[in-house]
């Protein structure tokens, strides 16, 4: 790792509390430099001086290192899993379900969870959030582009978005079950007593060690019996270690 790149980590450290040592180096530094060399800039010393005076700039390298890929019902046959067996099960001997969408990006995972409770008549509420605040502001806003809904189909299109010039709005009914609030799972305290952790497509970005500890973070804070719902290339091969079992493809049982 280069004295300058060292040096840009330390300062962001410092002023956002990320970590950027927590992520995979080849990863995290290649994004960086693409949108560093993009920008003009030839040192990452002067590019963290341009961030510290323009905001725009700094959203910027806050949406590019955050990853914010998502679309409704991604992987749709685990969710299928999620609406047939798993939901039911957390909400049978309970009144009221609360649930984590944790690094939720754009908002598309928190308001799939809420059709869900919509569509299965529960109870619940929906706890969604990200470390990028800019990002935050469009989940909040709900307005959504058609290929973010190509696994929604017309009758739920029908009852929970509207139709608008520019794509398609979430419905009032299910931004009401849904709190977004910035979080940063490297270093934020975690929520206690949650029924449902969806956790998808994040963890590949975060070195071994950050892993684990996330992993041990998650398991203090879902409720015995909770259930942690994680994405399609991230395995947990000894759950054991962190009070987890298995409870199906990508979905893991607290002890």
């Amino acid at each position: 790792m280069s004295a300058d790149y060292i040096a840009f980590t330390e300062a962001v450290y410092k002023k956002t509390g990320i970590d950027l040592t927590l992520y995979k180096e080849a990863q995290m530094k290649r994004r960086l430099t693409s949108l560093r060399d993009k920008r003009g800039f030839t040192s990452f010393q002067n590019y963290f001086n341009a961030l510290r005076t323009d905001e725009q700039l700094f959203q910027e390298f806050l949406e590019r290192m955050t990853i914010n890929v998502s679309e409704f019902f991604r992987n749709r046959s685990r969710w299928d899993v999620l609406q047939k067996q798993i939901l039911p099960e957390l909400a049978a001997d309970k009144s009221r379900i609360k649930l984590w969408s944790a690094a939720c990006s754009t908002g598309e995972e928190p308001y799939s969870l809420s059709i869900l409770l919509h569509e299965l008549q529960l109870n619940g509420s929906i706890l969604a959030t990200d470390l990028d605040e800019s990002i935050l502001n469009r989940a909040r806003a709900g307005l959504y582009l058609e290929k973010s809904l190509r696994e929604v189909p017309q009758a739920l299109r029908s009852a929970h978005f509207l139709k608008t010039a520019g794509g398609w709005k979430v419905s009032e009914q299910l931004k009401k079950l849904v709190t977004f609030n910035k979080h940063n799972l490297l270093k934020d305290p975690y929520p206690k007593g949650i029924d449902l952790i969806v956790c998808r497509n994040v963890m590949i970005y975060f070195t071994e060690e950050a892993k684990a500890d996330i992993y041990n973070r998650f398991s203090d804070s879902l409720r015995p019996g909770g259930i942690l719902f994680v994405g399609s290339t991230e395995q947990i091969f000894n759950p054991h270690k962190f009070g987890l079992e298995s409870a199906g493809t990508f979905f893991y049982r607290k002890g």
